[in-house]
């Protein structure tokens, strides 16, 4: 279980580098974004299994290609999608309040798991969890001025809690279903399923962009300003090599080894990186709220991590 811990720490590493590659390419939309990521990790994918991807993919069988498929939508594409569109519509405040609820989420919806600890166990740590949770939210609040949402109508600002809603709950499930799957199918290795998705995900973004690039082109009246579109595939590039390729692969081997509660408080890494990445680039310390939020997620995690480890030692002592 531990090495399954470390292995999602490090994936949450990888995967808090997404949050400030808008900020590094602010002239492309988060479609064109999500479009671009994808396809370039649907391209590394085929690459990296190309000795035996066709022996791989005769293996396969019709459930486990619709697995494939949706998990690649709700993990990746709709899930970043959705996202995106309730930061645009309901600011960046109200969506990352909705989205932090992930860790609670997973856990409860995941607490019948094998290896689970009964919720009571749990109630603590996902109490300080929550605070932390709080104190981002408070802090985004009290800074933020509502970015995102100037001059949106009341139902925009609703459609916008709506997506957000929609894409916690396609994470969540997205994080059951992939978990569950990975500890039903020992024949699919954690690194030939994060190729597999990704190689799925791919092909969804690519007639995506198709779609989306014929539109631009059949409706275009005005001049389309000019972009780094080198620095766009360079950044894409290296965000599919290491959150997605990397990531994916070691969050699989994490979902393999540990309860799927636990690895619902994995996730909580991926923000504290994030937050971390976002220090270092605006080259500024932390406020007092964000610093009691880091400490707080930390704290619950550990929490939850000692709960979890004292249930699997005493399921050894009952089988022993």
């Amino acid at each position: 279980m531990w090495r399954g811990i470390v292995c999602g720490l490090l994936a949450g590493a990888f995967w808090g580098a997404v949050f400030i590659v808008p900020v590094l390419l602010p002239d492309f939309s988060p479609l064109e974004l999500m479009v671009g990521r994808y396809i370039c990790y649907g391209v590394l994918a085929a690459a990296l299994m190309l000795p035996r991807l066709l022996p791989l993919l005769r293996r396969l069988r019709r459930d486990d290609c619709l697995a494939m498929l949706r998990q690649a939508l709700s993990g990746n594409v709709v899930y970043y999608l959705l996202l995106a569109y309730g930061v645009k519509l309901a600011g960046v405040a109200a969506t990352s309040l909705i989205i932090g609820l992930l860790p609670l989420s997973v856990t409860i919806f995941g607490r019948k798991d094998h290896g689970a600890p009964p919720l009571r166990r749990l109630a603590l740590p996902l109490l300080v969890v929550a605070m932390g949770i709080a104190c981002i939210n408070l802090d985004i609040f009290s800074h933020a001025g509502g970015a995102g949402t100037d001059g949106a109508s009341l139902a925009q600002k609703l459609l916008g809690v709506l997506c957000a809603v929609c894409a916690l709950a396609c994470w969540t499930w997205y994080a059951l279903d992939n978990a569950r799957f990975l500890k039903c199918h020992a024949q699919v290795s954690a690194v030939e399923w994060a190729m597999l998705y990704g190689l799925a995900s791919g092909v969804i973004a690519l007639i995506v962009g198709a779609v989306v690039l014929a539109l631009q082109q059949a409706g275009a009246a005005d001049a389309v300003p000019t972009r780094s579109w080198s620095q766009f595939w360079l950044v894409c590039l290296l965000l599919a090599l290491g959150a997605s390729v990397v990531g994916n692969y070691l969050w699989n081997l994490a979902s393999r080894l540990v309860p799927v509660t636990l690895s619902g408080q994995l996730i909580l890494s991926e923000t504290l990186f994030a937050l971390l990445y976002g220090f270092l680039y605006a080259q500024r310390m932390p406020r007092p709220l964000e610093w009691g939020a880091m400490v707080l997620l930390a704290a619950g995690v550990l929490w939850s991590v000692h709960a979890h480890a004292r249930e699997e030692s005493a399921g050894g002592e009952e089988l022993a």
